[in-house]
């Protein structure tokens, strides 16, 4: 390629019907797949872009694809709830003549009609060629079809970087190239603006040294709608991510009290330079009663999914009224962007000991416009207290009153940076503790039901408004 690809993409009429049967089958089995428990009763082209003509020995398709599924579930809202569209996809389609055993894991299947009859398809992300093939577009900019690669022209790629894709579990992938760069692609797309580049870019604006800055992105223009489809970034060798850290020091038995401060020190930072780079908003009593209204709502939501969480109800709406009735009194309160997802896994512990905060996508659940509305800085840190509490519950025998630490030091490294302690606003703190609790809840009943325990025991905890 040369700098500034522009090219156009042909795909064959017949492309996705030969590949709807072995589509309706791989998806559902993906981590990152949303609509698990539901058949899957068709798929819709959004797009499709050939990024290498599959007659070679090799062949690579960009895909966007909407999944229809029955009994599509409802994003609850301060207004209440509203339906969801079919989730539309992001896929790259490998296509080899047959697999080498090294991707046999990748494998999708063998199509048997179309344009692609008697070829093998597969998940070209763990192949480095085509992983190679977009690391190259994104390098010189380049425009195929309705895709659009951009990157910093102050930033340097260079060409030839190995790549390997991140095989951990995850809500999207991610690739790796040469330990230099880390590509994460959003395979849950929707039109709009993404926090997951929107806020990483406002960050480096300020010189925050916190988050790393985006080096490069993808995205498509399509009907006159823009998406963000994923975010290159510089890669942190030999860092450890903060969940991974906490295990381990928990199975040794060894306390997270200086690190947990650490930490907190360093979301403070985050939100004290995202504060300056975007604009805030005062919450009066009408703002706080959307919210609230909000958080009742998707309680209401809750209790309808899973019935073990009705007993709880009752208390769990107080955590709420609690919030709306100090608003009700006048208090106001100040909103700002903020991460939307923030627990340990989120965190990278550089070899020298600094902390860094990444994947600002949000919850990717909640409606992009909610994700980017301005929140009270507290969400952040009650997603963090509530991962202190999973990762005690992680490891057996546990260690009595560590997680209780844990949050603390958080808390005081937080006060130390903003100059402020989250626990001097324990309704607050309370109100977005417990609406995490119950969006962990929901996810862990569809998702990992041998979870649930662990949400359940920070309800019970919360309804009866006991001290955190």
């Amino acid at each position: 390629m040369s700098e500034a690809v522009t090219r156009p993409a042909t795909t064959g009429p017949g492309l996705l019907p030969s590949l709807h049967p072995l589509l309706r089958d791989w998806l559902p089995r993906q981590r990152w797949f949303a609509g698990k428990g539901r058949p899957v009763t068709g798929l819709s082209l959004v797009a499709a872009t050939e990024l290498l003509p599959a007659g070679g020995k090799l062949g690579l398709y960009h895909l966007l694809v909407q999944v229809h599924q029955p009994h599509a579930p409802v994003q609850a809202t301060a207004t209440g709830t509203t339906p969801v569209p079919g989730d539309c996809y992001q896929l790259l389609i490998g296509v080899r003549e047959a697999l080498p055993p090294r991707l046999a894991p990748a494998l999708i299947g063998h199509v048997t009609g179309g344009p692609l009859a008697g070829l093998t398809v597969y998940e070209a992300l763990y192949d480095p060629r085509p992983a190679e093939v977009l690391l190259e577009a994104l390098r010189t900019r380049a425009r195929i079809g309705g895709l659009r690669f951009d990157r910093d022209p102050h930033q340097e790629i260079r060409p030839g970087l190995v790549s390997r894709a991140v095989t951990a579990e995850q809500s999207n992938s991610s690739v790796i190239y040469g330990d230099t760069f880390i590509l994460k692609l959003l395979r849950r797309v929707v039109p709009g603006v993404n926090p997951d580049l929107e806020l990483p870019l406002a960050l480096a604006r300020e010189g925050c040294s916190r988050v790393p800055a985006p080096t490069a992105w993808l995205g498509a223009e399509l009907a006159g709608q823009a998406y963000v489809l994923g975010v290159l970034q510089p890669y942190v060798q030999g860092a450890t991510d903060g969940w991974e850290l906490a295990l381990r020091e928990l199975a040794k038995g060894e306390d997270f009290s200086a690190e947990a401060r650490s930490l907190g020190r360093a979301t403070a930072e985050v939100h004290t330079a995202l504060a300056r780079a975007l604009p805030t908003v005062t919450l009066g009593h009408t703002q706080l009663r959307s919210m609230v209204d909000g958080m009742l709502a998707r309680l209401d939501a809750a209790a309808q999914a899973v019935p073990v969480l009705r007993p709880y109800v009752p208390g769990l709406r107080s955590a709420f009224e609690a919030l709306a009735d100090l608003a009700a009194e006048g208090r106001t309160w100040t909103a700002q962007r903020v991460h939307g997802d923030l627990h340990l896994g989120q965190c990278l512990r550089s070899p020298a000991g600094e902390w860094s905060l990444i994947d600002f996508e949000g919850e990717p659940a909640r409606p992009l416009a909610e994700r980017r509305m301005p929140q009270p800085a507290v969400r952040d840190i009650a997603g963090m207290l509530r991962s202190f509490d999973y990762a005690a519950h992680s490891v057996q025998p546990s260690v009595p009153g560590w997680a209780d630490h844990c949050r603390a030091a958080y808390c005081s490294g937080y006060a130390e940076a903003a100059g402020r302690d989250p626990r001097t606003d324990p309704v607050l703190l309370r109100a977005h503790e417990t609406d995490k609790a119950v969006y962990e809840v929901v996810y862990e009943a569809r998702h990992r039901p041998d979870w649930l325990s662990v949400p359940l025991s920070a309800i019970r905890r919360l309804a009866s408004n006991r001290p955190t």
